[in-house]
């Protein structure tokens, strides 16, 4: 089957649709895949930031411990 003859059967398909069942055929473009995965996001300066106050915390803390 040519991509004519599939094109034809869709159109014939679709006008059958709309004079039998009364409805409307109504066709969309692909949606684009997003630009920014949310499991690959890259920390954000905010995050560096928390992570660092964090492990200057615990080092803190551990040397409080061990006297």
């Amino acid at each position: 089957m040519t991509k004519e003859e599939l094109r034809a059967e869709l159109e014939r398909q679709a006008e059958r649709y709309k004079d039998v069942y009364g409805g409307e055929v109504t066709t969309y473009a692909a949606q684009t895949e997003p630009e920014r995965k949310p499991w690959r996001k890259r920390a954000t300066v905010q995050d560096q930031a928390f992570n660092q106050e964090l492990e200057r915390m615990e080092k803190e803390l551990r040397s409080e411990d061990s006297p």
